[in-house]
């Protein structure tokens, strides 16, 4: 029909898309798009049309007021812009010309005035001139000037005024220091070394005057310093004379360092920078420096390089004499100067020089001779130990540990201290007593059971820690952890071939000791590993590793975590060759106890007698050997072995013990409700209670026995009722498999180990089922 034609036509025209033309005003396009959201499908809206229509008439006219308005308004800004445009050009132009104007009128001055200006400048040039020359002879006026006043001290006997002008003249003399007037530098220098000698001279003798009036030094016993720490009543003012002249000492401080060049040790020694030791006390230790070069230095009989005992402790004896005159008398005058030194720490400072020294030119000459030379290095240890320990030396200041880390004696310690260390190890592992405990009738002590041999190779490394820990570098201390890990992996592998011999008496005493002395090794690496030395090496290591990229970023994040530590590696081997000896003897072991347990294996559970025709259950005579064996294994080895290992083997050797009476006994058989009740009474009266010393429920190491005794001594309506329970559970797998029933089953029986599967095994090992007619 046309009403039909006319209605597929529309339909056309609506799927009919209007294309949209991006770059152009588009008026197709939202034409149909405004009919198709006004009017659309619906033909009753065409009701409205009149409506839209106004509507669309209103904004239509809306539109074109607004044009008309901004037609009108935009001539008007057009024009304003254009006259602000043409006014801004006429401004521009206006500043040009006076741009012009003014230029040429600077230039015009610039010509006029350049014969002033070079006139100028030649005086300008003449007058910095001249002030340079009067700033010249101001100086030198001014050091004529203090020159002269010190003179008029020194002639009316004013020293401590003639030491203060020289202090202000020394500070002069390094303000001058940057400037290129060298003759000024020299004048100035030279009137300050002058002076220098003169104050210095003469306050040094008066002070040592007074020193000895003190009696110093005190190089004899105790007793003898009683005069120096107690003057007597005829001598009232010494004590102020001393403190008088130190202070004034004190005030030459800065020329005498402008002109003395310390003594310094050649820059591979690598010692750290110090300041000068104080004039004054340099002065109090000039005779012993004397007394010291005279006994041990040329072709005297004290100076023997054999006995570096001898200086090493006459210079402790020194320090120990002066301390508390040092304490109780010169302190006092520093603190009231506001000095900040300790005065015994710079004496023993200066002091510990001349060791340095005495190293340095004695060193060289032993170097190759290793019974010398360890005896050396032993006595300074022993120095430096006593020197922080009693005297108080600080680690920042100049020690013997840095000559000691010079290259090549550092080098040749290293080799040395292996070699003493081999040879160590040597004789404890060949003595008699090697492996036995040395603490073996002290329980408390003997705790870990540990062999005199694998004690003392950790009081060895242990001592190797204390010679190496006060080395001043991380690179150097680094060095000898490298070499205490060398040892112990050495010291591993004697042990492993030693244990290799004893691997057919994997019970015997010997192989016992050697599996302690693993354990043993092992866990005091893992505690030194905590301690805050070796942690202080991991960081440096970590440093030293990251530098070299050495290691994957992994690694690095690892040793950074400190999940790790400095003995990993040694710890992880030592751990692998205790679980293999473990191993070793559970396996050994365990063939006795297999070997034991044969009659056992043949016991004839489905012909037992019931416990109700028994009148006392009583143990299976077949199980005694095995159980007998496990007893005494038991036995010996909590005797040989310490608790931690013992531990581990009785537990590796109930799971095997465990897994083999359930695979090859339990499931090899079938019971009947005797067998079954006999099956339990061994296990649970006699296997089970000779594992109870070592804990308090043994029966959680035997699951596999313990679910399988519980589910073949059910009474018969359980097991029927489990039987169905678990046949149901198989059939409804498949339909709802995450149905619970037989899992709950189980565990309300108290089986946990033991899958549904095996359960169903042990079900039909059962042989008294009631006779159902089936």
């Amino acid at each position: 029909s046309i009403a039909e034609k006319e209605n597929m036509a529309s339909v056309a025209v609506r799927k009919k898309e209007a294309t949209r033309d991006l770059d152009h005003c588009d008026i197709p396009y939202y034409v149909s798009e405004f009919v198709e959201r006004e009017v659309g499908n619906d033909y009753d809206s065409l009701r409205n049309l009149d409506n839209l229509i106004d509507k669309l008439s209103e904004n239509k006219k809306q539109l074109e007021e607004q044009v008309l308005t901004v037609s009108s308004e935009v001539p008007k800004r057009i024009q304003n812009a254009l006259k602000n445009a043409e006014d801004s050009k006429k401004s521009l132009s206006r500043l040009l010309e006076e741009e012009t104007l003014l230029s040429d009128s600077i230039s015009a001055h610039l010509l006029k005035a350049q014969p002033w200006m070079e006139d100028l400048g030649v005086l300008i040039s003449q007058v910095e001139e001249i002030e340079r020359h009067l700033a010249y002879l101001k100086w030198i006026s001014r050091i004529e000037e203090l020159s002269d006043s010190i003179q008029q001290y020194l002639m009316t006997n004013n020293v401590p005024e003639a030491a203060s002008t020289l202090a202000f003249m020394a500070e002069l003399d390094i303000k001058l220091q940057e400037s290129s007037c060298s003759h000024l530098l020299e004048f100035v220098r030279s009137t300050v070394k002058f002076w220098h000698k003169i104050l210095k001279d003469k306050l040094t003798s008066d002070f040592e005057e007074v020193l000895t009036q003190l009696r110093w030094p005190f190089v004899g016993p105790p007793q003898s310093q009683a005069f120096g720490l107690a003057a007597p009543a005829s001598t009232p003012d010494v004590y102020s004379n001393l403190e008088m002249l130190f202070c004034q000492l004190l005030k030459l401080q800065t020329s005498d360092e402008l002109l003395t060049k310390p003594k310094q040790l050649p820059e591979k020694y690598s010692l750290p920078p110090s300041p000068p030791i104080v004039l004054p006390i340099q002065i109090m230790l000039n005779p012993l420096q004397k007394r010291f070069k005279y006994h041990f230095t040329g072709n005297k009989q004290t100076n023997v390089l054999n006995k570096p005992e001898w200086y090493l402790t006459q210079v402790l004896m020194w320090i120990g004499n002066h301390a508390k005159f040092l304490d109780d008398k010169i302190q006092p005058i520093l603190d009231k100067v506001g000095s900040s030194l300790n005065a015994g720490l710079e004496f023993s400072r200066a002091l510990v020089m001349l060791i340095l020294e005495k190293l340095a030119a004695d060193i060289p000459c032993l170097l190759y001779d290793d019974a010398l030379f360890c005896h050396l290095v032993d006595e300074v240890l022993l120095f430096e130990r006593e020197l922080y320990s009693v005297h108080g030396y600080l680690s920042s200041f100049p020690s013997c540990m840095h000559i000691l880390s010079e290259e090549s004696c550092f080098q040749r310690w290293l080799t040395v201290e292996k070699k003493f260390a081999l040879q160590k190890m040597d004789s404890m592992l060949s003595s008699e007593a090697a492996w036995i405990s040395q603490y073996k009738d002290i329980t408390d002590v003997d705790e870990m059971k540990v062999p005199d041999c694998a004690e003392t190779f950790m009081t060895l490394l242990l001592v190797i820690t204390d010679r190496y820990k006060n080395l001043p570098t991380a690179s150097r201390k680094l060095q000898f952890l490298g070499l205490q890990k060398e040892l112990v992996d050495d010291f591993r592998i004697r042990l492993t071939q030693v244990m290799k011999e004893e691997t057919r008496a994997s019970l015997g005493f010997r192989y016992c000791a050697i599996l302690n002395a693993v354990n043993y090794i092992a866990t005091v690496l893992a505690d030194w590993a905590d301690n805050v030395f070796f942690l202080q090496l991991q960081q440096a290591e970590l440093e030293v590793r990251a530098e070299s990229d050495a290691v994957s970023q992994l690694q690095l994040g690892h040793l950074a975590s400190m999940e790790s530590s400095v003995f990993d590696e040694m710890i992880t081997l030592l751990e692998r060759l205790k679980q293999d000896m473990l191993t070793r003897q559970v396996d050994h072991v365990f063939r006795e106890v297999k070997d034991a347990a044969k009659l056992y294996k043949k016991e004839r559970w489905l012909s037992l007698p019931s416990q109700a025709e028994q009148a006392v259950m009583s143990l299976s005579s077949t199980a005694c050997p095995m159980l007998q064996t496990l007893r005494d294994r038991l036995l010996q080895l909590e005797q040989q072995l310490c608790h931690s290992l013992f531990k581990i083997f009785w537990q590796m050797l109930a799971e095997k013990v465990d897994l083999y009476i359930y695979q090859e006994i339990i499931m090899a058989n079938h019971f009947n409700e005797g067998g079954a009740a006999q099956l339990q009474f061994d296990m649970s009266r006699n296997l089970f209670p000779l594992f109870s010393h070592y804990c308090k429920r043994p029966e959680n190491y035997f699951k596999h026995i313990k679910e399988a005794c519980i589910i073949l001594n059910l009474n018969v309506g359980s097991a029927l009722l489990l039987k169905d329970v678990l046949q149901s559970a198989s059939e409804n797998e498949t339909l709802n498999p995450s149905q619970p029933s037989a899992t709950a089953a189980l565990n309300e029986l108290g089986v946990y180990k033991l899958v549904q599967k095996d359960v169903e095994i042990l079900l039909n090992l059962r042989a008294n089922w009631p006779n159902t007619g089936k």
